[in-house]
């Protein structure tokens, strides 16, 4: 008798046209402190205050392995900066705005900051919104920088797109800087896909860089693949396995930075987390050194801009469960060197040829 109730609704819910509400893809909790989503694949965390920008560190859970995240955060942002020294007018600088070299921290090559604050570090605040879509999540924020360098304008526009895609193991991001200055070799600096904290590599087992054949040091690194015992000691980001536009014959075919998981305490291995620049023409220098973590700064632009010009870079990240599908993902969506949103759907977009 029970059974035939239960028919008779199941059949009174369809004559009628009803059916029980789809279950949404995401769910969200935001508060004054952060916003936190989450989809049946993965679980990411967008500070509103404190260290902000890109997905907060150790927030990344990708529900398939039960593997997060083990740095600082996931496309972290910095300053905006060109090639040269800073010496001149150190004195007139906030400390956080010097940039130090002939180190082991940053190498030997001189940069300067044009605009500051770091984002990540000293920004303290920015106001993330949520844009929801049919089949996609989004997070977008924007800064505007507050420190200049000398000769320099207050007020270049940084923008963060984060969209998280149902059913993916990985979101879509794109950094962009509208400039109200002009440089000869306009970048930014973020960190792709994050740093690794480790104690003796017990968090990773191996680092991928698909660059790597063009940057090789000797017996380190075959097929693009480095162990995690190269970064037992500290080195500094110009000694090996660095990127730079100005000394590779042509960009790579493709530009990604992947480490694989591993349980500290077990050994167990877990998924690749990938950091992928879609348009490898747009990087301007990328590291991978050991300095008490394993640092992943990469700097995108490097290029011309005017005052009133933008530049951007457009990434994928997440999880991924071998070089090869990083690949099939990566040739999916290359080329491109931006991301628009709204409620309506997302498309990745490339800047005008004269930017490129």
């Amino acid at each position: 008798m029970r059974k035939n109730a239960f028919a008779l609704i199941a059949s009174a819910l369809v004559v009628c046209g009803g059916s029980l509400p789809a279950a949404e893809p995401f769910q969200v909790a935001e508060d004054e402190r952060e916003i936190r989503l989450e989809s049946p694949l993965l679980e990411a965390v967008i500070r509103k205050k404190g260290y902000v920008s890109g997905v907060a560190g150790g927030s990344f859970l990708d529900k398939t392995t039960g593997f997060r995240d083990t740095g600082f955060g996931l496309d972290i942002v910095d300053w905006i900066m060109e090639p040269g020294s800073d010496e001149a007018y150190r004195d007139t600088l906030p400390d956080h705005m010097v940039y130090q070299f002939h180190n082991s921290y940053h190498g030997d090559t001189p940069k300067r900051s044009i605009e500051g604050p770091q984002i990540c570090t000293k920004a303290g605040e920015v106001a993330p919104r949520v844009i929801r879509g049919k089949d996609f999540l989004a997070v977008q924020m924007d800064y505007r920088y507050q420190i200049a360098a000398p000769g320099h304008k207050t007020g270049s526009k940084w923008t963060q797109t984060l969209v998280f895609p149902e059913g993916k193991r990985y979101f879509v991001s794109s950094d962009r800087i509208d400039a109200v200055n002009s440089s000869d070799a306009m970048f930014l600096r973020i960190d792709m896909p994050g740093h690794i904290k480790h104690n003796r590599g017990d968090t990773f087992s191996h680092i991928y860089l698909s660059y790597l054949d063009k940057t090789n040091t000797p017996g380190e690194g075959e097929d693009g693949v480095i162990p995690s015992t190269a970064f037992l000691a500290d080195f500094p980001p110009d000694a090996k396995f660095n990127y730079r536009r100005d000394k590779a014959a042509s960009p790579p075919e493709r530009f990604i930075r992947a480490y694989r998981l591993r349980d500290p305490d077990t050994g167990r291995e877990g998924p690749w987390l990938a950091g992928m620049t879609l348009d490898p023409s747009v990087v301007h220098e990328a590291w991978c050194h050991q300095r008490g973590y394993v640092c992943m700064i990469e700097e995108f632009g490097g290029r011309p801009v005017e005052a009133g010009e933008h530049f951007s870079a457009a990434f994928i990240v997440g999880f991924f469960d071998s070089i090869d599908q990083m690949h099939e993902v990566y040739d999916q969506y290359a080329g491109h060197t931006g991301l628009e949103v709204s409620p309506t759907g997302w498309k990745l977009t490339k800047l005008p040829s004269r930017m490129e």
